[in-house]
Formats: structure tokens, C-alpha cells, sequence
């Protein structure tokens, strides 16, 4: 590793001053270009009234030459020939006004183009240059745990530099058959959940901070390796009244006057892991929604308010086994996340006057809060299924 990560250091710095000293090499000329049009500008602009005034002084020169050309000629003529000539050369001076000139101006009236150069650029660039990167031994936070979940994984970091304040986070993913890495996350928060995870298929895992009050993001951590072998939760494909993704793993009530219960494609679910809906979008609530688990899939039903089945209310109301309980959680709204933990608690043959002979210990989770029950069951299951269940559309529910 330590070899591996200083010839990538060594590439990588040699790759980035070498693209610094060409872009640098490109803003210098680009600039000279500007500052040269600027000269060609000014000269072009101001020297124009000044060709037009020399123009007028030759033309006016020439026009007094012609004229003592003419006057010589005409004292050089015969008597008669030479009236008539002075004649027509008075006539001719009369109308000429020599003593019309432009006035020319002063040397302090006209530009006298100079460059002005700092020369503390110099200092300035070479400060910069000289404090511009940083070679890190070690990346300020690392990956510290993967946690496989059906269709996706649980990717947790931390800190492991104590005198660095980070203000974001960001974690890249990519298949190891891959040669890019992708985003998956920026943010705030040293947790995230990566789906659309292929099963038995190996994932890199990265993450990187950004400083308190800083742009640049820091060294990457050491890739880890993970990957899923539980199988992602599906919702049943072809059922009317609901529109799934390409996965599966999103459902959404469409308009359709069909009701039901929308099952999981198969009893993926097994007790001692977490069950985890989002509520993507709402639509009108109705109290005989549910959102839950159930022991077997049973059609006819319009709700998962009913016997073999656990299920909290789009109000809030949990029902278990079709009975309503008393404690209450809060009404489910846009961006909630509802989860259901289910552990085993006793098998075979239970009090009579529970009428089962399977009991689990269920924790289900909304908004911050949570409620605790057993739920107990005709015979035993080693998975269960999940469903739900609205009365109106625009409902849209992500499961993993």
C-alpha cells in the first residue's frame, strides 16, 4: 500500500503541475494578446485626427505651390497675354483661403502610450506556488464499517485526524470490474445507505472531507471492499392500481380505481434485519392505508389491516393482527422513513388464549419515534413479506 499510494502520489503531482504550468503558460498569453489590442486600439483610434489634419496641411501647401506656379507663369507672359492671366490669377487667389490650417495640437495633447507592470506579481504568484499543495500520509477520515442490506449497503466513516473540522462529506462507489468511480454522496452526515447494489457482486467504497470553510476536498481514504449476498426486496410486478421502477424496489399509486394490497414479489424479508420504507411523495391520506409486513399474502383484502399482519396508517395508527393499538406514531408525510424491526422471541407452542404458537418482538419506527409489541403468529415463518396499500394516487414508496 505504501508503495501503490506514493507512485500515485508522485503521477499525480507530476500530472497536475504539468497541466498548472500549461494553463498558466495559456492565461500569460491570452493576456498579452488583450494588452497588445488594447495598444492597437488606442493608436488607431487617436491617430486618425491627426493623419486627417496632416492631410489638410498637404493639401493646403499644395494648393499655395499650384498657385505661385500659376502667378510666375502669368508675370513671365506677353502684355495682353499677361493681364488676362494676372486677371485670372487675382480672380483665383481672391477665392483661395492660404491662411486656413487646422490647428496642430501640442505634444502633451497627444497619447504617449506606456505599459504599466507590477512587478509584485512575482512575489505574489511565487508565495502561492511555494504554500500550493500538500502531500498527506495518512487522508483525514476513513470507512469504518459496511453493512449489507437486500439491494443495497450501509456505508458508516469517521474521523481518524482530530484536528481536522470537516464541513462535508463526500463517498464514491464503483463495481471492482469498473476502472470509475462515481457520487453517490455529499454531505453532512457520516452515514449512508448505497442502493441498487447487484447481489455477490464486489463494490469499492471511498470517502473524502472537505475542511471547515474550505473548497478543496481532501485526500481519499483507503478504498474498502464490500459487497450484499441478500437478495433486494421487489414489489409484485403486474399488480393494477400501482407503477413500479426498473428495479422494483419503488411503487406508486397510480390513478387506477383498482384497490388492493401491492405484495412483495417473495417473502424476502427475515426477522432479525431492517425493514426500511421511504414515503417519496404522498397523496390524500386515508385511514385504511398501511404500509407493513405480513406472515402470507392473502388477495381480497383492501388493507394490511388485517390478521398475520403488522401495519402502521398513513395517519399514524398501528394495527397488529387487525386490531388497532393504542399507542400512536406520527402521521406519515413526504420524506418520512418507516422501519420495522422483527426479532424471534419464542417458538412452539405459546399461552392458549394467544391462539398461536409463534411469537415475535416487533419495533416499528417513524419520525423519530417508535412503538414495541409482540405480535404472535398462527404457525412459524423463517421470512416474511412485506405489502402496502393506498386509497388515492400520487403515493410513491421505496423499500430496502
Amino acid at each position: 500500500q505504501i508503495k501503490e499510494s506514493a507512485s500515485q502520489t508522485r503521477d499525480v503531482l507530476k500530472q497536475h503541475f504539468n497541466d498548472l504550468k500549461g494553463t498558466l503558460g495559456k492565461l500569460l498569453d491570452e493576456r498579452l494578446v488583450t494588452l497588445l489590442q488594447e495598444v492597437d486600439t488606442i493608436e488607431q483610434e487617436t491617430i486618425k485626427p491627426l493623419d486627417d489634419c496632416q492631410k489638410l496641411i498637404e493639401h493646403g501647401v499644395n494648393t499655395a505651390e499650384d498657385l505661385v506656379q500659376e502667378g510666375e507663369i502669368a508675370i513671365l507672359g506677353g502684355v495682353g497675354e499677361q493681364n488676362e492671366k494676372l486677371w485670372n490669377f487675382t480672380k483665383k487667389a481672391s477665392h483661395i483661403q492660404l491662411d486656413s490650417l487646422p490647428e496642430v495640437p501640442l505634444l502633451v495633447d497627444v497619447p504617449c502610450l506606456s505599459a504599466q507592470l507590477d512587478d509584485s506579481i512575482l512575489n505574489i504568484v511565487k508565495d502561492h506556488i511555494f504554500k500550493h499543495g500538500t502531500v498527506a500520509s495518512r487522508p483525514p477520515v476513513q470507512i469504518e464499517e459496511l453493512i449489507e442490506k437486500p439491494g443495497g449497503i450501509i456505508v458508516r466513516w469517521c474521523k481518524v485526524d482530530d484536528d481536522f473540522t470537516a464541513q462535508d462529506y463526500r463517498l464514491q462507489f464503483r463495481k471492482c470490474t469498473s476502472n470509475h468511480f462515481e457520487d453517490v454522496y455529499v454531505g453532512s452526515e457520516t452515514e449512508f445507505i448505497v442502493l441498487h447494489i447487484d447481489p455477490n457482486v464486489d463494490y469499492q467504497f471511498r470517502v473524502c472531507a472537505r475542511g471547515d470553510g474550505r473548497q478543496e476536498w481532501s485526500p481519499w481514504s483507503v478504498p474498502q471492499i464490500g459487497h450484499s449476498t441478500l437478495v433486494p426486496h421487489e414489489w409484485t410486478a403486474g399488480f393494477e392500481g400501482y407503477s413500479l421502477s426498473s428495479r422494483r424496489n419503488i411503487a406508486l399509486r397510480n390513478d387506477s380505481e383498482s384497490s388492493g394490497v401491492l405484495y412483495s414479489s417473495a417473502p424476502t424479508y427475515f426477522c432479525g434485519q431492517t425493514l426500511t420504507f421511504r414515503v417519496e411523495t404522498v397523496g390524500q391520506p386515508d385511514r385504511r392505508d398501511s404500509i407493513g409486513v405480513c406472515a402470507e399474502r392473502q388477495n381480497g383484502y383492501d388493507s394490511l389491516q388485517r390478521d398475520q399482519a403488522v401495519c402502521i396508517s398513513t395517519n399514524g395508527a398501528v394495527f397488529v393482527n387487525g386490531k388497532e393499538m393504542t399507542n400512536q406514531l406520527p402521521a406519515v408525510t413526504s420524506g418520512s422513513t418507516v422501519t420495522f424491526d422483527i426479532e424471534a422471541v419464542t417458538l412452539g407452542s405459546t399461552n392458549n388464549n394467544e391462539g398461536g404458537n409463534f411469537k415475535l418482538r416487533v419495533t416499528i419506527s417513524s419520525n423519530n419515534r417508535e412503538v414495541v409489541f409482540d405480535w404472535v403468529l398462527d404457525q412459524c415463518c423463517g421470512s416474511l413479506y412485506f405489502g402496502c396499500s393506498f386509497f388515492y394516487p400520487g403515493w410513491k414508496v421505496l423499500v430496502f
